[in-house]
């Protein structure tokens, strides 16, 4: 397995071989020293030890089992609302890239692979005139990220569609919960420990014209409201109250202070962006700044929404 030598990684408890016999056998793709940076919309983060790109669900069963018994962790990239530190992740990073089909079920469900983007779900749901999904206009991320975090807008969220969830669980068995035994919150769920491979969600008939109307009709709200072409993550920080995370940032005079190339946006003040070379520690230098000023003028504690991983 290839290292790089200027890493300052910590040194792993598993050798080479027992890498190559975690991923033995795989039929999706297994990239080694994999730079994180390329598979994250914030475009930040050091290199996974291995990253695996299962073809379909039991290549996720299969990689679990064969994990545990090397004694190697698996982490679950899920791209967007997440900040990978600049000396990357140790052991196996997992991404869902390659689990994206979407198929219609009778009852006006709509089921879609883990890594299957909300956007691509979204134009499927559509194009068969069903309605339930037009909250997620512009969310970049994929349906298991948006089940993992209870993603949401002012139109609603995931919970308000989830009929199911497929999962593979911590001993690579293939299982399916019902959104009864999911206890949802705000950008949170409680699911059973496992990996989200494929979600059903329950919509309804409505007309095309109208379901596309609400989608251009918010998708123009984003495009004028946040920072959609640069890089980032999404909203940093969740709602502390009645007045928004960005509101309160902005008033506290935030909106464009910059550390290195992380700076917030300034057209929402929520939203930290990478104007081009940030590092993983930019950021969260600049989150600490952010959240201090916020406490010191406001008395207001923020709640970080992203998620921040891997090693300083």
């Amino acid at each position: 397995m290839k290292r790089r030598t200027a890493s300052r990684r910590t040194p792993s408890r598993w050798t080479a071989s027992d890498v190559r016999a975690a991923v033995a056998g795989l039929r999706g793709e297994v990239i080694f020293d994999a730079p994180l940076k390329d598979y994250t919309s914030f475009r930040i983060g050091g290199p996974a030890d291995v990253l695996v790109m299962p073809a379909d669900a039991e290549d996720v069963g299969r990689l679990v089992r064969q994990a545990h018994a090397a004694g190697i962790p698996i982490f679950v990239l899920g791209g967007t609302n997440l900040l990978v530190r600049d000396h990357g992740i140790r052991g196996i990073v997992v991404s869902l890239a390659k689990m994206k089909a979407v198929r219609e079920e009778p009852g006006h469900v709509l089921y879609a692979e883990g890594g299957a983007g909300m956007p691509t779900v979204m134009k499927h749901a559509t194009g068969l005139g069903l309605s339930g999904l037009e909250w997620a206009a512009g969310i970049p991320g994929t349906v298991a990220g948006c089940v993992v975090m209870n993603a949401g807008t002012k139109l609603g969220e995931m919970q308000d569609c989830v009929k199911a969830v497929r999962l593979v669980d911590s001993a690579g068995g293939i299982v399916e919960c019902p959104a009864s035994a999911i206890r949802f919150s705000y950008r949170r769920a409680l699911l059973p420990r496992g990996i989200v491979v494929g979600v059903w969600m329950q919509l309804k008939p409505a007309a095309k014209e109208k379901i596309q109307a609400t989608v251009k009709e918010y998708l123009r709200y984003r495009k004028d409201t946040q920072p959609l072409t640069l890089p980032n993550a999404g909203c940093v920080f969740k709602n502390p109250g009645p007045d928004p995370a960005g509101r309160v940032i902005e008033a506290a005079g935030l909106k464009g202070a910059r550390i290195g190339d992380a700076q917030v946006s300034d057209k929402h003040a929520n939203f930290v962006v990478n104007l081009g070379h940030a590092k993983a520690a930019d950021v969260i230098a600049l989150i600490k700044k952010v959240g201090r000023t916020v406490e010191e003028r406001t008395g207001l504690t923020l709640e970080l929404e992203l998620k921040i991983v891997g090693e300083p």
